[in-house]
Parts: C-alpha cells; structure tokens; sequence
C-alpha cells in the first residue's frame, strides 16, 4: 500500500493517542526529512486535528512497516492515509523498518528517496535522485518556514492536559522568533501569563527591541543552524539587552551568537526517552528531542556554562549564560508530545522576565 511523500525512530509517547504518535506533530523541524517509524503498527489511533503542532505536515516523507486497516480511537476524526494524501505527502508502507532503522544506526543519517507508480519502477533513476538531493549541513531552511508577519498568540492549553499555574507577569510581553515553532510552546507561555507576539526569523533585532519585550524567545526549526546567520545576528544583537530562552534550533542559534559552533550528528536525537541530567540540581529528566545538529563540546561559550547533558552521548544540552540573561535547551520541554519533567524551564523564563531570578 502506498500512502500520499531517513531517519530513525520517532517519538511515540504521550498521553494522548492520536497524530503526534506518528512524527506529524513536530512541526516544521522535520521540513525536507523523510520519518520512519520502528513500531510495527501504525495508524490504528487515527488522526485528531486538535493535537496539530503547525498548519501543515512538514515531513517530506513516511515510511511505516503496517498501516492499520482499522482507526480506533474516541477523538480520532480520521485516517492516516487521508490525512497524508490532503497534505500532499508521499508515505509507504510494508518496510522492514527496523532493519532500515539499524542501518541507519550503523552508516548514519542518508539522502533518500520514495516514489509511486511509474517513477518507483526504476531503482537507478531513484538512487541517482537521493543522490543529487542535498546535504542537511549548509541548508537554511527557517526560510522556508518562518511566518510571513508577525502575529499575536492568545490561545492557552487544555487545562485537562497540564496543571494550572499560579504566575502573573502583569501581561509581559515576549516576542518569539519563528523558525519553526510549535504550537505547545506558545501556549505555555500564555498558560504563565505572558503576551506572546510571533516575529518572523527575518525580524531584524532592533525593531524586536522597539516593541519593548520583557523577553525574546528562540524557537525550534529544521536544518543547519550555522546557515541561519540573520538569526545568528539577531540573537547576538539582543544578548545583554533583554532575557533570552531557546529551544533546540534555539539553542544552537543562541550558542553560535555566544561564539561557539555546531556540527551535524552521525544520527540525530529522537523520541521522548532521552535521558539528560541538570548540571544545576543534579537531576535526571526524561526529554523528547527531535534534533540532527548539535552544539560542538569544543566551544568556546564567552563565558556560558553547560547545564545539561545527554547521559547516552554527553551532547551538551543546555546553556545559560549569567552575565548576559540567556539560557537554552537543546530538547523539547513543552511535552507535545513527550513527558513533562522539564516544563519547570518556562516557569524559569517567567521568573526571569518578572526579574526575580538572574540567569
């Protein structure tokens, strides 16, 4: 069966069963990447249009071993495929995908390619395609995905999916660079009280500073951070000036304006099972990641201190720097989907822009 567009495997927890089981949910971070899935049934929970992360599925391809003749599920609205076939993305199914998994593992993140029909019948012209496709390192794509204006977020969380929170910045406002964000991570912000404006990633530092924000947010996004340099500008451009809080995308942009650097991973972080301790309290959280560049562990910060790190590999996964009022993670603390041990981070960012904790 051929579903309507490699990595490893993606994210499957969360307390709700629905499109974020399938990768779809990550937003723009998996623009121009092709997601497969190591769960061997997949599709059985439908789709529910609420739990979408972004206004379109980004994902340039899916690949699954079954997909599931049966949906199943009290908030499914409707399946897999359909929803694949109305965005335009191209899926298959019937891989041994684990084995595609392990490869993956043992020769690295690789250039692919999937078709249907008449296309899909010669093997040559479709190893030729991967092959002239490009290569992740080097590629802006928040281009392709930042908003195209500023606007304003006021849309809070369902209150049956995470606790209430006591905070009242007094409506401070944060502006948030688009480069791919997610739709969760706005909302926990304006959960905490906070007047959120969503600039595009274009949005040159001094007007983001004529809006007088109490604090600037970096958001996720797809390809290399290193070829974002008008985010890279930006961010250096606010340091000292206005609190800063990054996540993944964020986090690089924010460790290459403090002067350090990143490099493409032999295979990225994915899932919600990651383990990472905090330097700060020495406590172990369980994140999701969805990330296939990291910060180099060579760099030179300008003063920043590691607070994180992945205990599999010992990536740096967080930063903050005291002097300057910015601090970042490299994984997903807003649980959308994922576990909810590090959502403390935007009570921290609340704090920070209140002023009653320096970073």
């Amino acid at each position: 069966m051929t579903l309507r567009t490699t990595n490893e495997s993606i994210d499957r927890t969360g307390r709700r069963a629905d499109v974020r089981r399938y990768g779809l949910r990550r937003g723009p971070s998996y623009h121009k990447q092709i997601v497969t899935l190591t769960v061997p049934h997949v599709g059985n929970t439908g789709i529910n249009p609420q739990d979408v992360e972004s206004d379109k599925v980004w994902v340039a391809g899916f690949v699954v071993r079954s997909l599931s003749p049966v949906v199943s599920n009290w908030r499914s609205q409707r399946d897999l495929d359909g929803y694949l076939r109305d965005h335009d993305v191209i899926g298959i199914s019937d891989v041994a995908t684990r084995a595609l998994v392990r490869h993956i593992r043992e020769k690295g993140v690789m250039r692919a390619a999937i078709a249907h029909g008449e296309a899909a019948e010669d093997a040559a012209a479709l190893v030729n395609i991967a092959r002239q496709s490009p290569d992740m390192s080097g590629w802006n794509l928040v281009d392709d995905v930042t908003c195209a204006e500023p606007y304003h977020w006021t849309q809070t969380s369902d209150p049956g999916w995470y606790v209430n929170h006591p905070y009242d910045p007094n409506g401070a406002l944060i502006v948030a660079y688009d480069t791919g964000i997610k739709k969760n991570i706005l909302r926990m912000m304006t959960d905490r009280g906070l007047r959120v404006t969503v600039v595009p990633a274009t949005t040159p530092a001094d007007q983001v500073l004529a809006m007088h924000p109490a604090g600037v947010f970096l958001s996720n996004g797809p390809g290399d951070p290193a070829a974002v340099t008008s985010m890279i500008d930006n961010t250096r451009n606010l340091l000292g000036k206005v609190p800063i809080f990054g996540i993944c995308l964020g986090h690089q942009i924010l460790a290459l304006a403090l002067g350090g650097k990143t490099e493409k991973m032999r295979f990225g972080h994915r899932g919600g099972n990651q383990p990472v301790k905090n330097l700060l309290t020495g406590v172990i959280e369980i994140s999701s990641h969805n990330h296939g560049f990291a910060v180099t562990p060579d760099s030179d910060f300008g003063g920043a201190e590691v607070t994180h790190i992945n205990l599999n590999d010992n990536t740096i996964e967080g930063l903050r720097h005291e002097g300057l009022g910015a601090f970042s993670v490299q994984y997903h603390p807003e649980a959308a989907p994922g576990p909810h041990d590090s959502l403390y981070l935007f009570d921290e960012f609340v704090n920070r822009v209140k002023g009653t904790v320096s970073v």
